[in-house]
């Protein structure tokens, strides 16, 4: 029995209301998973709508566990979630083209390729997506940090233009100012990454360039999750109005909600910056060590050229 019955026995309470104890607690065991599922439906729907009904089952349970201090079982949560109609809504497939590899600019080799970055600002990904208005497309460019998965350098624009990816490369450089030949930076084969200008700016800041397999979207799956997670919880069942509108929303959504507060699973449902910020205590001294040791860090710049020759050679 796990509610408290006073001083009195639960044997004498059933002699005096003239029940037999089997009776009492089938009663009780009928009763008492109703009145739980009360309370875990109230919070389960205080948590979704506070959530735009964006997130999934597994989602709520662990932030009902995080925010709530409420420990249920998933399967629950997905069935008072259905019982409900507070499932996530689901997200457009269609994707319009935004890559254009088809060019005569140098294509380097995929120097990320099994890399599992053990610190911050040793992998870059980037990536570029489009957003719809109402009457017309705009896009854009994003570079994360593959080791906490924070948005470091975003820009939005009308066009598709080699400016558009530079705008964000500048953006990243000037928040983290990267030390010199430690950083990789991974891309699709787009016009925009391989043209000169982009090239160069990498160049001026000690960054080696690394590029995706053809036709193999898997190359740079973080940046491509994260354009999944933009379209699903932001995007999907909104019009914009105007650029203005979509950059102000998207970069309200990119610098308060994705990286301060939305819990991501492949960080043991943490916000990125919540990551950052115990990873950079964690090797101070006294720290409990590096948040990960697993994996390798990006190879020294003496040692990058001859491994892209090895990459080429292969």
């Amino acid at each position: 029995m796990t509610v408290s019955q006073g001083s009195q026995t639960i044997e004498r309470r059933c002699r005096l209301a003239g029940v037999s104890r089997a009776g009492y607690y089938r009663f009780w065991q009928r009763s008492a998973p109703r009145e739980h599922d009360t309370a875990v439906r109230d919070a389960i729907q205080r948590v979704a709508l506070a959530n735009g009904r964006r997130r999934g089952y597994r989602y709520i349970s662990h932030q009902l566990r995080r925010e709530e201090g409420i420990i249920v079982n998933h399967k629950r949560v997905l069935r008072l979630m259905r019982e409900d109609n507070l499932l996530c809504l689901r997200h457009k497939a269609f994707v319009p083209r935004t890559t254009d590899s088809r060019h005569d600019w140098e294509i380097v080799p995929n120097l990320a390729r099994g890399l599992r970055p053990t610190g911050l600002d040793q992998l870059w990904v980037a990536d570029i997506t489009y957003i719809r208005l109402q009457e017309e497309f705009v896009y854009l460019a994003v570079i994360l940090d593959a080791f906490s998965r924070r948005v470091v350098g975003w820009a939005m624009a009308d066009h598709l233009q080699a400016s558009l990816a530079i705008d964000a490369l500048n953006m990243a450089v000037e928040e983290r100012r990267p030390a010199w030949g430690s950083l990789i930076h991974h891309s699709d084969r787009g016009v925009q990454y391989a043209c000169g200008d982009y090239t160069k700016l990498l160049a001026a800041h000690g960054i080696a360039a690394s590029m995706s397999r053809v036709g193999n979207p898997y190359d740079n799956a973080k940046a491509e999750s994260f354009m999944k997670t933009l379209k699903t919880d932001e995007v999907d069942g909104r019009l914009y109005r105007n650029l203005k509108e979509a950059e102000r929303c998207i970069g309200t959504f990119i610098d308060e909600v994705y990286n301060k507060q939305r819990l991501h699973s492949a960080l043991g449902y943490c916000p990125p910056a919540e990551f950052e910020a115990s990873h950079r205590a964690s090797l101070q001294p006294g720290g409990r060590g590096a948040a990960r040791t697993d994996g390798f860090a990006p190879p020294p710049p003496a040692h990058r050229l001859d491994l892209k020759l090895q990459k080429l050679d292969q």
